[in-house]
């Protein structure tokens, strides 16, 4: 990846149509996400809205993100942390509710924050050699954001066993584990996310939006199995109200033509 040149720390460029990247550009600091830098995360995601169906995030520096500055917690200032809790709290809420299908590009560091982001992604692609891990437990704290989004994507022995040793997992294990879709080497994580987000990008927007919504509603707040596949319905008849690309493709199916994605392999 060409390291960007523009010294602000989160850069949003378009890629190609429908697909845009969001760059934690902060490589001195290991991208680590200040006040000012999250805000601006904040403000890359509200850009992308409308304009992207595949978000690749990424950071510069050939690293991801070692997550909070700790220089903004240092004296124990309780409106710093509540501050930093609250955008935290906002921009996995911006992801989560985002349009756009997220994919984590991870190179290098994912600490604390940089795991959250992992968690909250929809889709992650990690170098074989990646450091995710969560610290917290050395500095006398429970990870309270990493934590949680771990212990909601991971069986509950591979969260325990982040957040009580602090030890660091490689992106191999990560993608072991479930935490990550694939591994790859350092050098194929760019390329690899781009050729992911064009897979996704082909998909119609809207239905790509709302499947997104059901994955995130089921199984973590609707587990009973009718009511999942109610939801399940009720999310096929919001797609099938807002676009007509259900009927367009089915045309072509019957007509002999393959839609994207059908026959295709993992």
């Amino acid at each position: 990846m060409t390291e960007p040149t523009d010294a602000r720390p989160v850069l949003v460029s378009r890629v190609e149509d429908r697909i845009y990247r969001i760059t934690l550009n902060r490589p001195h600091k290991r991208n680590a996400l200040d006040s000012a830098a999250r805000a601006q995360l904040l403000e890359a995601l509200d850009e992308c809205r409308g304009k992207a169906s595949v978000i690749i995030l990424t950071g510069a520096g050939n690293t991801f993100t070692s997550g909070m500055d700790l220089n903004q917690l240092a004296g124990g200032d309780k409106e710093q942390e509540d501050e930093l809790n609250r955008t935290w709290n906002r921009v996995q809420d911006e992801i989560r509710r985002h349009p756009a299908i997220v994919i984590a590009a991870v190179e290098g560091y994912a600490l604390g924050g940089g795991a959250t982001l992992i968690s909250v992604a929809d889709l992650a692609v990690v170098a074989e050699d990646a450091q995710i891990g969560v610290p917290e437990m050395g500095f006398g704290f429970y990870p309270g954001l990493a934590g949680p989004a771990l212990q909601l994507r991971l069986p509950s022995k591979r969260a325990a066993w982040m957040i009580l040793t602090a030890k660091r997992i490689s992106g191999t294990t990560a993608a072991d584990w479930g935490l990550a879709n694939v591994a790859v080497p350092s050098a194929d994580v760019s390329e690899t996310a781009l050729a992911l987000a064009r897979d996704v990008a082909r998909f119609d927007p809207t239905a790509l939006e709302w499947s997104k919504k059901a994955l995130w509603q089921v199984p973590m707040q609707i587990s009973e199995w009718r009511s999942a596949l109610e939801f399940g319905a009720y999310v096929n008849a919001e797609i099938h109200a807002r676009t007509d690309s259900h009927a367009e493709a089915l045309d072509g199916f019957i007509a002999g033509r393959l839609n994207p994605g059908q026959g295709a392999s993992a």
